[in-house]
């Protein structure tokens, strides 16, 4: 087994303005004296990194990881959350998504989608630049929007062309990923095609169970689905190459429940918390996943609809560090072994 590496943290939620937050020396000083000792990075923000220029140049790869070194911490994993997004919009949401991409292919869906395939190829390059092993996306969705209810009823097919197409948008990026030897990481979540384990073995069996085609573990999303978090690990810890550690409640009432009835994130049922203050039941997700030996990040995402995300974050890397399960390197009852050879194991089987 191996002992799971952490804290670290996700910096997406903490960047801004105002200094510290506003360029990655600063930001990655600032995590660093608070407890953590990995950053995930965001790779759509300039203040951070240019994904374009740390794919096609090493040396400004090294450059980016020799500032975060600076600082006593590591990359845990680049993330490509918004780009990947844009590989798959259904046209429901494309106005609302053009934020994601800069402002010369708002309005033009096919020039959108080719920017974001090459934002992930890039991501792949650079990744292997700094050594990486594991990338955090989204699948992006098609189905969502108007299949994510069976109301109309779906035509005949309508799923399964869907994820043909997924699958068809996503191949030649694993393919990128496997040739850098970076697995691709999609987080779960509503909003996306790729929301619970079923739909994951949907666009599994699309790509032809591609070994690129990995998770990224975030619990706080499987709660607010009622999904049996733990049993979930079971099932796909062979295919869990990253972790967000983040924390979610769900208080369902006589008036919502799992949809949320439209109403803001403080009045939903479902809702992100600050970790330690919702109900995951991160002892048990610890000792699962260290059991089946991940040996990637433990990285906190950081959302609350309450909390100060400061305050978050410095209570984030005590939480994360004393759940961090130090793997034993001999086992509990060794000392009441004896010496044994392969006659000794015959007289006490009688054989």
């Amino acid at each position: 087994m191996k002992t799971i590496k952490g804290p670290g943290i996700f910096l997406a939620q903490f960047m801004g303005d105002a200094a510290p937050f506003n360029s990655l020396k600063t930001i990655c000083e600032w995590a660093a004296s608070i407890g953590f000792k990995g950053v995930q990075i965001p790779s759509w923000d300039a203040r951070l990194i240019d994904l374009q220029k740390a794919a096609e140049s090493k040396t400004y790869a090294e450059e980016i990881k020799g500032i975060v070194q600076e600082a006593g911490l590591e990359i845990t994993e680049l993330s490509t959350h918004l780009q990947g997004q844009l590989v798959a919009v259904n046209p429901a949401f494309t106005e609302m998504f053009d934020g994601f991409a800069p402002a010369q292919y708002h309005g033009n869906i096919q020039a959108r989608t080719a920017w974001a395939t090459d934002q992930l190829k890039y991501a792949a390059k650079a990744s292997r630049h700094m050594g990486l092993t594991a990338h955090a996306t989204f699948s992006g969705a098609l189905l969502w929007a108007p299949a994510m209810y069976p109301w109309p009823q779906r035509p005949a097919g309508l799923v399964e062309a869907g994820f043909a197409e997924l699958a068809k948008r996503w191949l030649p990026i694993l393919q990128e990923f496997d040739a850098n030897g970076v697995d691709l990481c999609y987080e779960i979540h509503p909003g996306e095609d790729l929301h619970d384990g079923a739909s994951y073995e949907r666009f599994l069996e699309a790509t032809g169970n591609h070994n690129r085609a990995c998770l990224l573990y975030d619990p706080s999303h499987l709660v607010l689905q009622c999904l049996d978090y733990l049993q979930y690990i079971d099932i796909y810890h062979e295919r869990i190459k990253a972790f967000h550690v983040k924390d979610a409640e769900f208080n369902p009432t006589g008036r919502s429940g799992v949809y949320g009835g439209f109403q803001s994130w403080i009045d939903r049922p479902g809702r992100f918390r600050s970790l330690g203050d919702g109900q995951v039941d991160f002892k048990s997700i610890f000792s699962k996943l260290t059991q089946y030996d991940f040996s990637g990040w433990a990285v906190m995402e950081w959302e609350c609809c309450m909390k100060h995300p400061e305050d978050g974050a410095r209570e984030g890397a005590p939480f994360i560090k004393d759940h961090i399960i130090r793997v034993t390197e001999k086992a509990f009852d060794d000392f009441a072994g004896a010496a044994t050879d392969e006659s000794f194991n015959k007289r006490i089987l009688g054989i």
